[in-house]
């Protein structure tokens, strides 16, 4: 019998968040999936449909306080929308009323921790073609980013090509 475990890899780029989960034994590498910040690179050589630049775009911007998400190209008013929290499913669910946009969003830094999400902590407003969505993170998350900004910041760095000598290969 088979046991499979999931495996996580996390990649930082500059102003992203990267995932990629692997499953089973001998499973393939799956693709990155950014987590936080925008996918900027453009459509590849080998892709020959890329999506419309008028299509409603999410993607996640957080604050020190708050996840944040942003949908660009969306020009309908602010009391157009209905945002909600799923409590079932633990998601943030967006619609409009006139029922011209759905979308359903998963906080895995929530699911991470266990914690549930819910409707109090939701903010959101419109302008300019953008809807801004917040959620104010919980203490216990607030309090493991302090502790990893506080691990990160006693780590010794280096510039490139400065005292590489020391480096010693194994």
């Amino acid at each position: 019998m088979f046991t499979y475990m999931c495996v996580y890899a996390f990649r930082f780029r500059a102003h992203a968040r990267q995932l990629r989960k692997e499953n089973g034994v001998g499973s393939r590498e799956s693709k990155w999936e950014i987590e936080v910040g925008e996918d900027n690179q453009g459509a590849g050589e080998d892709e020959m449909l890329v999506a419309s630049s008028d299509q409603p775009c999410l993607f996640r911007k957080d604050t020190k306080d708050s996840f944040q998400w942003r949908v660009r190209n969306i020009e309908y008013a602010q009391e157009v929308y209905n945002i909600t929290a799923d409590l079932e499913k633990n998601e943030i669910v967006v619609r409009t009323t006139n029922k011209k946009w759905f979308k359903r969003i998963p906080i895995p830094d929530m699911d991470r921790m266990g914690l549930k999400v819910e409707q109090a902590g939701l903010k959101f407003t419109h302008a300019n073609r953008t809807l801004v969505i917040s959620y104010t993170k919980p203490g216990v998350i607030l309090e493991a980013e302090a502790k990893l900004r506080k691990e990160r910041a006693s780590m010794k760095m280096g510039q490139m090509g400065k005292d590489d000598a020391d480096c010693k290969q194994q």
